[in-house]
């Protein structure tokens, strides 16, 4: 079954990375609440391949700073689209930004939704 995507990326300060995660955590939960099949999040290990532009560069990462890749799995855009607004809507995602000194900054993200192309997952 194909499943529609949204991925992101972009910089936390490594200092605050704990903080960032609880806030991951919190998240991640709501998402799932609200429909979300799946949500993941990862940090930066081994960012750079000689001939490629890396995630540092995309989103102008500092020397202090890692990066967060991460993406959640819907049914469809339709579900995504619902659950979407409404986490937007959940006062508890205003709670957990307003709670937390991650150094989260949504400026810096660089988001996209996706159809699903080729997917060989291990079930």
């Amino acid at each position: 079954m194909a499943h529609y995507v949204d991925g992101f990326v972009f910089p936390v300060p490594r200092d605050r990375l704990s903080e960032y995660k609880r806030v991951a955590e919190g998240a991640a939960e709501i998402w799932k609440e609200h429909g979300a099949l799946d949500y993941c999040e990862y940090v930066g290990d081994d960012l750079k391949l000689e001939g490629t532009r890396s995630f540092i560069d995309l989103v102008a990462a500092t020397e202090d700073e890692t990066i967060v890749f991460g993406w959640v799995v819907f049914d469809s855009r339709e579900a995504r689209d619902l659950a979407n607004e409404k986490v937007a809507a959940d006062p508890r995602m205003a709670d957990l930004m307003e709670s937390s000194n991650s150094g989260f900054d949504a400026k810096r993200m660089a988001y996209g939704g996706f159809e699903s192309l080729v997917c060989r997952a291990t079930t």
